[in-house]
């Protein structure tokens, strides 16, 4: 900012006829990033400040707007968005121009896929950049590189750990503390096995050719070799071990593995005259994972983030409980529960929805329970559905309930008798839902999708599918929603009207059960054991997926964050580091 005030000073200096010395100039323009060549020259003392005509003469405010929006449109979107404005009008003008955010938003995405995929109008082109942006950077190589280090690591450890209480080559017996060279004992062992099989073992010469090795005598010497060899390779082996435990010493232990891993270094070549180079710790990846601690006893089938910042989570599990955690700390706050009682229900906790600090719960024990947070997570109210909770969705004045007997019932939280109103639209279960002010959506295992008129207090379309939806996210003028087969589907909604746009397949195999859309992103999770982050484009662009080895029930996104319910007894966190 003092170089700012500087070109800021030389610009008055300008319009008032004083001239700068040379050598001034001269080190002031060797010394200025490129990124303040914009700042040229401007009036400090206004808040809107303008460039000064005889200024306008040189610098880039000079060019043609054409070529100044293309610059712009380079730099990052939140510099564009958050300074430019405070810098001149001229470039807070750059800001507002709607076609150079769309170029932008097509640089993104690429050249072969549509975006938006619903309405142009009244679309949120600078969020959307935004969030893509920041999607990009935290998503596109970064959640391979700490899933592939934690890989690598969990091998290491498999490959050292001793047997039989014998400590490995160059460690210590201190369960858990051995430091060996990665595929020490492995090696000798497939040699040894070799023999044993009469298979021709092979090994590389002085001199770089092969020599076929038969026999004990042969073996012997090799072994020999072997132990010479990888006492320097296993010295190594273990400062790289020591650094990337340093470096992800929070992810250890993980089970999530991504795709497009790199290969990792063959064991078997250790010895072998091959040079093995030791990697210095790779820079903090713009992720990072947390796995909360083992809180249920059964399967989680709903995550929800809370509080806006994705500071906080509530977990729903088959163990009839509801918990709350602190992800700043990574710890249980509480277990919800009425006095008296042992559980937070008395059958399966399916589903979650929050408005501002009600958090309310669906089970299969047939009732919405509400909880306030402001309270300590008190329990506020018992609602009794007559039929298993599938879906929730909370809006400031109304709860909406979807249950297994084809219903979508309407509940004011604030009244004694709570029931207003019980919506008919389907011929069998309500799977999901999503609703605004003005319109419910609902979709059915029945294949239907249906809009409800709030304020007109009707039905007004049906659609039919070829399969049923088990997830739905609804934002601005666009309906994404997950099938039972793996496919996406999206709508456009414009006053009350739903239309189907288009299918996807992202590569899910089975029932998507959670998805979150924002104008700039796309998360999909599925029992396929998968979770996918996309672009929400035509077609979707996917930019990382995440392996779990049980089915995933559910996810939450809040400010970036990223929660996961893995499909057993634990949550998953992927957030910005700090």
């Amino acid at each position: 900012m003092s170089e700012v005030r500087d070109n800021l000073q030389e610009g008055e200096a300008g319009v008032r006829g004083e001239q700068p010395f040379p050598d001034q100039v001269k080190s002031t323009e060797a010394t200025r990033p490129d990124l303040h060549g914009l700042l040229t020259t401007s009036h400090s003392s206004s808040a809107d400040i303008s460039p000064s005509p005889s200024a306008e003469s040189s610098g880039l405010l000079s060019l043609p707007w054409e070529i100044l929006t293309h610059i712009v449109s380079y730099l990052p979107v939140h510099f564009v968005v958050n300074v430019l404005p405070k810098v001149c009008h001229a470039l807070s003008n750059v800001g507002q121009d709607r076609t150079s955010w769309q170029l932008r938003a097509q640089r993104l995405v690429g050249l072969r896929a549509a975006f938006p995929v619903g309405p142009r109008e009244d679309f949120d082109w600078p969020g959307a950049c935004l969030q893509m942006e920041q999607l990009i950077t935290c998503w596109s190589g970064e959640v391979e590189h700490v899933a592939r280090q934690n890989q690598e690591d969990e091998e290491r450890r498999e490959q050292v750990m001793p047997q039989d209480g014998e400590p490995g080559v160059g460690g210590q017996d201190d369960g858990g503390e051995v430091e060996v060279g990665v595929g020490v004992g492995v090696a000798v062992q497939e040699v040894a096995y070799g023999v044993d099989e009469a298979m021709e073992v092979a090994v590389e010469g002085e001199e770089g050719e092969m020599q076929h090795v038969l026999g004990g005598d042969q073996v012997a010497r090799l072994r020999e070799e072997l132990e010479d060899r990888l006492e320097g390779d296993a010295a190594a082996l273990m400062e790289e071990e020591m650094d990337h435990r340093r470096v992800f010493i929070a992810n250890e232990g993980r089970d999530a593995v991504l795709n497009h891993q790199e290969d990792l270094p063959d064991h078997r070549n250790l010895g072998n005259g091959q040079h093995v180079e030791a990697r210095s710790p790779s820079p903090p990846p713009a992720l990072e994972c947390i796995t909360l601690p083992t809180g249920h006893i059964a399967h989680v089938n709903s995550v929800l983030l809370l509080g806006g910042e994705g500071k906080v989570c509530a977990t729903a599990s088959r163990d009839w409980n509801v918990k709350l955690w602190d992800l700043e700390l990574g710890s249980l706050l509480q277990t919800m529960g009425r006095q008296g009682d042992f559980s937070s229900h008395r059958g399966w906790v399916w589903c979650l929805a929050s408005q501002g600090p009600l958090l309310a719960s669906g089970g299969f024990d047939s009732t919405v329970r509400l909880w306030d947070l402001q309270a300590g997570g008190a329990d506020r109210a018992l609602i009794r559905t007559g039929a298993a909770v599938l879906c929730l969705s909370c809006q400031p004045d109304m709860l909406l309930a979807g249950t297994f007997d084809k219903r979508v019932s309407m509940y004011d939280t604030r009244a004694a008798a709570p029931l207003v109103k019980i919506i008919r639209m389907h011929s069998n279960a309500v799977m999901c839902l999503c609703a605004d002010d003005k319109y419910i959506i609902s979709g059915s295992k029945d294949c239907t999708v249906a809009v409800y008129d709030r304020r007109a207090g009707k039905g007004l379309k049906r659609l039919r599918l070829s399969s049923y939806l088990l997830s739905m996210s609804y934002s601005g003028c666009e309906v994404w929603a997950g099938d039972n087969g793996g496919k996406l589907h999206s709508f456009s909604m414009q006053a009350g009207t739903l239309k189907p746009v288009s299918q996807f397949d992202v590569g899910h195999t089975a029932l998507i059960t959670g998805i979150h859309r924002s104008p700039g992103s796309l998360y999909t999770c599925s029992s396929d054991c998968t979770v996918k982050v996309h672009i929400p484009s035509a077609p979707p662009r996917t930019l990382s997926t995440l392996h779990y080895q049980t089915g995933v029930h559910g996810l939450s996104v809040e400010a970036g964050v990223l929660a996961i319910a893995s499909g057993d007894v634990r949550v998953q966190v992927w957030r910005p580091r700090k």
